[in-house]
């Protein structure tokens, strides 16, 4: 009954707050708003109260990476289809693409990922694919997608990765990512999702020395399990890493669900990750 209850709160707020946190009242010139988010154990574990919040969590943005979605039956891709359901009932039109489960060196790693979007906001340019060139030196390897922004005609590869945990060396997976300008013949891209480590590490440095920076800095976005003098928040390990001579931001931040150590608890039951989101004018 409890869980319920918050969650039946949770509905209500999102339905009636701006959770963008707006800076400088720039939130309506943004040509793209980007979120990121570590749904965990997305699948058979979240109900449809859960799924109704999560839609409501999101629906602000243009374009939704998630990761963590489970690969071992189809309970995973089926809730994403029913967030995007959730979201279509909200008012907008929505089209997501999953993938295929990663591959990893045992089911217990291998996930799917997905992308959600804003019909009226971008075009997929063709079929999102697995990196399959990393599958060999990445636990789960990166998914990509195309995208043209309708406003303006530009393109851009969106970048969705769950790199491996944080005690088994992530840096040596996001390491590969310096390559992408030459695999992909643009430096137009994002890259999103939970990196297991925070953008501080020098292996961000040769991006970071092509004019990538990460939407937030030096903010947490995992949860703890218990509350510690009046903090929930413990990681800072989910990003949105961009070309800051392709876009400029406007505006970041974390989406805080939990407002309160009185509900960590029950806001465990949507995720163990608080969402990323990144708003940007394109020059």
């Amino acid at each position: 009954m409890i869980k319920n209850s918050f969650l039946f709160v949770l509905v209500v707020i999102f339905s009636f707050k701006d959770f963008s946190f707006k800076k400088n009242h720039q939130e309506n010139k943004s040509d793209l708003k980007i979120l990121t988010w570590n749904i965990q154990n997305l699948g058979r574990t979240k109900n449809n109260q859960e799924i109704a919040v999560m839609a409501q969590i999101i629906k602000n943005y243009d374009i939704i990476g998630i990761q963590e979605i489970t690969a071992k039956d189809p309970a995973g891709a089926q809730a994403v289809a029913k967030i995007v359901d959730a979201l279509n009932r909200l008012g907008n039109k929505w089209d997501y693409t999953i993938s295929n489960p990663t591959k990893s060196p045992s089911n217990y790693i291998s996930e799917r990922y997905a992308f959600i979007w804003k019909t009226s906001k971008l075009k997929l340019l063709k079929k999102a694919f697995l990196d399959a060139s990393l599958e060999n030196v990445i636990d789960r390897e990166p998914y990509l997608a195309q995208f043209e922004i309708k406003k303006n005609k530009t393109v851009f590869y969106f970048i969705n990765i769950h790199a491996r945990v944080y005690n088994k060396n992530p840096e040596m997976e996001i390491a590969y990512f310096k390559k992408y300008p030459e695999k992909l013949k643009t430096d137009s891209f994002v890259i999103l999702g939970d990196f297991n480590l925070n953008e501080k590490h020098n292996v961000w440095n040769p991006l970071y020395k092509k004019g990538f920076q990460p939407a937030i800095k030096n903010t947490a976005t995992t949860l703890k399990r218990i509350c510690k003098n009046g903090e929930y928040k413990n990681h800072p390990i989910d990003n949105i890493y961009f070309n800051t001579r392709k876009m400029k931001s406007i505006n970041s931040g974390i989406i805080d669900f939990v407002n309160g150590c009185e509900n960590l608890t029950n806001a465990r039951f949507i995720s163990d990750h608080l969402p990323v989101f990144l708003e940007v004018i394109i020059p």
